[in-house]
């Protein structure tokens, strides 16, 4: 399931271990899809943290909204419970932007600069050793 750019032409001599090393490939797949589960799982935190308080927060003009919905309601609503307002925006901004981002990646494949950035982290992880935090994620799996 590789997400690498896979129309991209073929850059054997300005980086070797992308195109000869499908072990190489496997470990930058695999930092991705932790970068990628890192994200939900922040998204989730969120949720469960601030996105439960701020609905706790909104929770008279939600009813209030469920009786006679009009968009007038809604902004007065969130202009008059500003903290919760902002920490739904924030919540559903992060998820907005996951999706997007991931949707992207999905569609169009990793951006050339990401995939760079994603070989010198995979090379970072490896010269570091087991000592690194990620080791047994990227390289052991």
């Amino acid at each position: 399931m590789s997400r690498l750019n896979q129309s991209a032409p073929s850059t054997a001599e300005s980086n070797p271990a992308i195109e000869l090393d499908p072990i190489f490939k496997n470990q930058i797949d695999n930092l991705y899809r932790l970068n990628l589960y890192g994200r939900w799982l922040v998204i989730a935190a969120l949720w469960l943290t601030i996105g439960v308080y701020s609905l706790w927060g909104l929770r008279h003009p939600i009813s209030l909204i469920q009786e006679d919905f009009t968009w007038a309601a809604v902004k007065y609503g969130l202009i008059g419970e500003p903290i919760p307002a902002f920490g739904l925006c924030l919540c559903l901004g992060m998820m907005t932007g996951t999706l997007v981002w991931q949707s992207r990646n999905i569609i169009w494949g990793i951006p050339k600069k990401e995939q760079q950035r994603l070989t010198q982290q995979v090379g970072n992880i490896r010269k570091q050793g087991n000592s690194h935090p990620l080791w047994k994620w990227v390289v052991n799996n």
